[in-house]
């Protein structure tokens, strides 16, 4: 990923062709190591291809993916039985937004350079 995104770059700067080294440069010049193997394999892929034209085709697919939607609601909150119940129900809310917050804060296991 890290590879396309540093040829892209390079395609929007008016590159129409960048090679493995430009690609390494743009990399190095933000402290990244280029995977050799990967990158040969993405210039080999996209040698003698327009970029505009990719991404239009792209987008052309992924237009034809369903992308889900109509998902159903939250469940409701449960109802109270009584004062005491209440009170019990409120006091345990925060605990749950306190959890939900950590495991949103959670590295999902990878970086966007990886």
């Amino acid at each position: 990923m890290k590879h396309l995104a540093a040829y892209l770059l390079l395609g929007l700067g008016g590159n129409t062709s960048p090679s493995a080294e430009d690609v390494k440069g743009v990399l190095s010049s933000v402290g990244i190591d280029a995977d050799s193997d990967r990158l040969d394999k993405l210039i080999k892929e996209l040698e003698g291809k327009d970029l505009q034209e990719l991404i239009a085709e792209g987008s052309q697919k992924l237009a034809s993916v369903p992308s889900g939607g109509g998902g159903g609601g939250g469940a409701g909150a449960p109802a109270a039985g009584g004062a005491a119940g209440g009170e019990a129900a409120a006091e345990e809310k925060p605990a749950e937004k306190e959890e939900e917050k950590e495991e949103s804060d959670e590295d999902m296991g990878f970086g966007l350079f990886d």
